[in-house]
């Protein structure tokens, strides 16, 4: 479970979900993550295996994201985490 865990990783396999993205799409497609803090999540999820990172010899060099079969097989996980908070959001959500 420590792969999953910590702030941005699930924001950055939601969006890996979709499709292939290069640092700066992926970047500007969470607000509120730093440089620092994306290239440190996408290397711990790439050496736990579920992200992978192709670079492309091009001058800029071109670097891009994309799930592995195993971050893939976790869909119908992700899929039932936010069933359950749609149903529960309201009961826990704090009063007004």
């Amino acid at each position: 479970m420590r792969m999953l865990t910590g702030k941005w990783k699930a924001d950055i396999l939601w969006r890996l979900g979709h499709g292939t993205l290069r640092f700066g799409e992926l970047r500007r497609a969470i607000p509120g993550i730093t440089q620092h803090m994306l290239t440190t999540q996408l290397r711990d999820l790439e050496a736990h295996g579920l992200v992978r990172r192709t670079i492309y010899p091009e001058v800029p060099p071109r670097v891009e994201y994309e799930l592995t079969p195993s971050a893939r097989d976790l869909g119908p996980v992700f899929n039932e985490i936010r069933i359950w908070s749609d149903k529960h959001a309201i009961a826990l959500s704090p009063p007004i």
